[in-house]
């Protein structure tokens, strides 16, 4: 199905344009060997970073596009039709520029065209194996050492750990609580930050998450990113920028899902007519459109809501909730629509369904985000 955008600019056309050749060209040809062999597809986030997609928000004197979040979402929307893990790692990378980007110094600035043009890439590193959601309860240390922080302790379920260039981490610098969180960017190859085995997952087997144990790692204290105690405060904003880019994958994902159950069910003959014609499969479908178009609305404008300078976060939790779980809906009832078909691995929808779930949970899990919606009703 062919989705009708109303876009800012031509350029933003262009840019989606080239993203759906992209697509097509590179991802959509080559998901199912790479997820077969749970291979994380580097040279496939370069020719995006080379193509200018990996810097799509940031300004372009940093070699981004100075786009707004309204067109970066949707260009992750296409990218997650063709291959949800590549749409997924073009949001943490995204994402691990941030801090940079945002809070960083004149000096950190200059590692921001490599970042943002994918030559290195980057890895988000928050989540604590005792501590996911409760961020400020982070136990890895940070110790200031002459000029060097020497970091240890341990995080879990980090994308990209075991192919990140660069790491942010948040650790603990302070006493207990938010104010004594800081983010510092380090490079892989420091000594003592040390990726464990990747994790068996339910899916995105091309993009495999692991821990990262932190044994004594040195960083230079000139990697310090916004001052001791800022990194409470980077995290959640970036977070509520990452929920965007998740939201975006998910409708991605959803649609490609709808797409292929409608196409299936107009091919399959039962009882001597295309199964979309009996009204309880087709309603179904109309439905989950429905639904897949609501999630997309939802999404945009949140994004415009980060565009304009105004308050998002909450929005930005509406529509990761809403997207995700529409997208596991739809996942699931278009295994449902090709019957045994959708039940094997010949058609994707099986993929699809297991790549679902984790939308759910990442970035906040969707509790997570209703607690943060339901805070802010009580605030009124």
């Amino acid at each position: 199905m062919t989705v009708d955008r109303i876009l800012p600019s031509d350029e933003a056309r262009d840019l989606l344009d080239l993203a759906t050749e992209i697509a097509d060209r590179e991802l959509a040809p080559k998901v199912t060997g790479y997820e077969e062999r749970g291979e994380f597809p580097r040279e496939v986030l370069r020719t995006l970073g080379r193509a200018g997609l990996l810097g799509l928000p940031y300004p372009e004197e940093y070699g981004g596009a100075a786009q707004p979040y309204e067109v970066y979402v949707q260009v992750l929307e296409i990218l997650a039709s063709r291959w949800l893990a590549v749409a997924e790692a073009v949001s943490v990378h995204t994402l691990s520029c941030y801090p940079v980007a945002q809070f960083g110094t004149a000096e950190q600035r200059k590692l921001l065209p490599d970042m943002i043009g994918g030559e290195l890439l980057g890895a988000y590193c928050l989540t604590e194996p005792q501590g996911g959601s409760d961020a400020a309860s982070l136990t890895t240390k940070a110790v200031r050492d002459g000029d060097a922080y020497v970091v240890t302790g341990t995080k879990a379920w980090i994308t990209h750990a075991r192919s990140a260039d660069f790491y942010n981490i948040f650790c603990r610098t302070g006493g207990p609580g938010t104010a004594g969180i800081s983010c510092l960017v380090a490079d892989r190859n420091t000594p003592g930050i040390q990726p464990q085995a990747p994790e068996r997952t339910m899916g995105l087997h091309s993009s495999p998450v692991a821990q990262i144990a932190f044994d004594g790692a040195r960083v230079p204290a000139e990697r310090l990113v916004g001052g001791e105690g800022a990194g409470f405060t980077i995290a959640m904003s970036a977070l509520d920028s990452g929920r965007l880019g998740i939201a975006a994958c998910a409708v991605g994902l959803a649609q490609a899902a709808l797409d292929y159950a409608v196409g299936y069910a107009k091919q399959r003959q039962q009882f001597g007519r295309a199964v979309i014609d009996f009204q309880g499969l087709g309603f179904m479908l109309a439905e989950h459109a429905t639904q897949v178009s609501a999630a997309r609305a939802l999404l945009l404008a949140a994004a415009r809501l980060r565009d304009a300078g105004r308050p998002y976060a909450v929005e930005a939790a509406k529509a990761k909730l809403f997207a995700s779980d529409v997208a596991m809906r739809v996942t699931t009832d278009a295994v449902q629509v090709l019957g045994g078909a959708g039940y094997v691995v010949d058609h994707p929808v099986e993929r699809y369904m297991r790549e679902a779930k984790v939308l759910q949970i990442v970035e906040g899990t969707n509790q997570i985000q209703r607690l943060v919606i339901s805070r802010a009703l009580a605030r009124g």
